[in-house]
């Protein structure tokens, strides 16, 4: 994987960190994306390799375009950025349905827009999508999080088809359960807030739903990825890899 051109969407902290992190450990040159200049600079200083940064919004088609022109050229692309909001439907806005359609579903096809042209004129091309069990399962009070990696799932699974005769391109995603990230630490605090249950209690109640009884650590999703990104994964397409302690199967 020497040498090989990645870019990790959402790459600031969590998960894409991680990723960035192993991805960095094979020689990979990797860009992180993200909307936060600061969080993106602070990531920076902390992994070791070669790093570069672009500031991009995955929702906005323009600040997408621009900012996969300038880091000029991709090989494997990791579309982490995500984004998520607790509500039942009938409190659930249109503002707030539509901006996470956007930044979960629309982001990563823009992204998979922009990368592929120089995959296909290559002939070689790993992109992964970091969904989420929400692609797998439904859960309460997410509808509108749910439903956008529902189609995450169905982009992946067409786009696989799609490039499946193209030369050595896979599409896959990967879906954590509760990952040990800042989302999930804003879950416990809302659970907090909502119930009253300590912190404690509320980190259990996240972590009974994964038959280990833990919560995902952003390196075993970061593995996964790194899997699927090697040459040798070239048979691997258009599918759901569960990081789930067994939650989906």
């Amino acid at each position: 994987m020497k040498g090989k051109r990645a870019i990790v969407t959402g790459g600031g902290s969590g998960i894409g960190a991680a990723i960035a992190t192993s991805l960095l450990a094979e020689g990979v040159r990797v860009t992180l994306m993200g909307r936060s200049l600061e969080r993106l600079e602070k990531q920076q200083a902390l992994l070791m390799g070669e790093v570069a940064i672009q500031v991009c919004d995955v929702a906005d088609e323009a600040s997408v375009k621009a900012a996969f022109a300038a880091a000029g050229g991709v090989d494997i692309l990791v579309n982490n950025a995500g984004q998520v909001e607790t509500a039942p439907l009938a409190r659930t806005s249109l503002e707030t349905w539509q901006r996470l359609l956007q930044v979960n579903l629309t982001g990563t096809f823009l992204c998979c827009r922009e990368a592929l042209p120089g995959m296909l004129e290559q002939g070689f091309g790993r992109i992964i999508n970091v969904a989420s069990t929400a692609a797998l399962r439904g859960y309460a009070y997410v509808a509108a999080y749910s439903a956008a990696k529902h189609g995450v799932l169905g982009l992946t699974r067409s786009l696989a088809l799609e490039l499946a005769k193209k030369g050595d391109l896979t599409v896959n995603a990967v879906c954590p359960g509760y990952t040990e990230t800042e989302i999930v630490e804003n879950a416990i605090a809302t659970i907090q807030a909502k119930t009253g249950r300590s912190a404690a209690e509320a980190r259990a109640e996240l972590a009974a739903s994964n038959p280990q009884g833990r919560l995902i650590q952003p390196e075993e999703v970061a593995a996964a990825v790194l899997w699927l990104a090697r040459r040798e994964s070239g048979s691997i397409t258009g599918q759901a890899i569960a990081v789930s302690g067994g939650e989906t199967m």
